[in-house]
């Protein structure tokens, strides 16, 4: 059964057809972001000024100038920072779920948000910077994951995957703990500590920038190690036979999917639920084949959030509810039918 299951997961390939649904509902979900807020602008209106914005062509989008700057300074930068930040939280959760072979693995499995919020808290605590907090956070996500593997590695006779995890629970524990050692010691900052904890979208060219190059290199990755995902879901000896190293494997997924999750964090603060709800919604209507639920979870993961983001900042209008409560509203829920499903599969 093993084997055979191999041979169809090797000969899955991602559909055109899914592809261009993938992205046709995250064009959708764009627009809708660009559309709806406390000013209306029109769909008409959009789409002709971005065409107007396309070398050698010319037209009247009919908008006004504040419209514009509404809509290409203000929302537009917002909407793609929510589809980066989705898209990377998603395709690191399925990296996760495929190294540990677990859909209940997420982003912030290995301490990367405690590493995150602890450092984030430092910076907002002690130094005051608000420009300096992503950096913090992505420094802090980045080694919080190193800590967790070097301790796992020491603990462990070859960093199992089981003793990665339990690394991964003990420094974000002892992480946490730290974090709110430090939040004690001014608890004035409390209120800004919460709102990076609880997740926001900014509307801000220079995070966008800020996180491009890390989400490229990342998602590049991750998209490479597709197939070799699909050959280690059905076991490590058969990963062997087939020439397939797969600790090494393991190793640059777990790393690329850390570094995906860093550049999330350090522009987003900790959003959670994403890397579960979405690969696993994935997983359910296009197959668990990696080369398929890699680039599908991508393309989902970042119109979920812009969907998530354009809720956060329009139900409670004028005021702005933290995206990071969104999506637990509906990524809570999803998780425990996740865990009850899994549960029933493993009786």
């Amino acid at each position: 059964m093993r084997r055979r299951d191999a041979g169809t997961t090797r000969a899955a390939r991602l559909r055109p057809a899914a592809l261009a649904a993938a992205l046709a509902v995250l064009v959708i979900c764009v627009i809708a972001g660009l559309m709806i807020g406390a000013a209306g602008v029109s769909l008409k209106g959009i789409v002709l000024e971005l065409l107007d914005r396309v070398p050698f062509v010319s037209v009247d989008s009919g908008l006004s100038p504040v419209e514009r700057g509404l809509v290409f300074q203000l929302r537009l930068p917002r909407v793609v920072l929510a589809a980066v930040v989705g898209g990377l939280l998603a395709i690191a959760g399925a990296g996760y779920q495929g190294v540990f072979r677990n859909p209940l693995a997420d982003p912030y499995l290995l301490g990367a948000a405690a590493g995150a919020g602890f450092t984030a808290t430092l910076m907002i605590v002690l130094i005051q910077v608000d420009g300096l907090v992503p950096l913090a956070a992505f420094g802090g996500a980045i080694g919080g994951v190193l800590l967790a593997y070097a301790l796992g590695n020491t603990a462990g006779r070859g960093g199992g995957t089981a003793t990665l995890v339990l690394a991964g629970v003990a420094v974000a524990s002892f992480l946490s703990a730290l974090q709110a050692f430090v939040q004690q010691l001014r608890v004035e900052q409390l209120q800004r500590i919460y709102s990076w904890i609880l997740g926001g979208i900014g509307g801000d060219w220079a995070q966008v920038w800020l996180v491009a190059p890390y989400a490229l290199v990342s998602t590049v990755v991750l998209l490479a190690h597709g197939r070799l995902l699909d050959v280690l879901s059905v076991g490590d000896d058969e990963a062997v036979s087939l020439g397939v190293n797969a600790g090494r494997v393991r190793l640059v997924v777990l790393c690329a999917a850390s570094l995906a999750t860093a550049s999330a964090v350090a522009v987003s603060g900790l959003i959670g639920f994403v890397g579960i709800v979405v690969p696993h919604v994935v997983r359910r209507l296009a197959g668990g084949s990696y080369r398929v639920v890699l680039p599908l979870s991508l393309l989902a993961g970042a119109s979920f959030l812009v969907l998530a983001d354009l809720v956060a900042r329009t139900v409670l209008a004028p005021a702005e509810l933290p995206i990071g409560v969104v999506t637990a509203f509906i990524g809570a829920p999803f998780f425990v039918g996740v865990l009850r499903a899994t549960r029933s599969v493993d009786a």
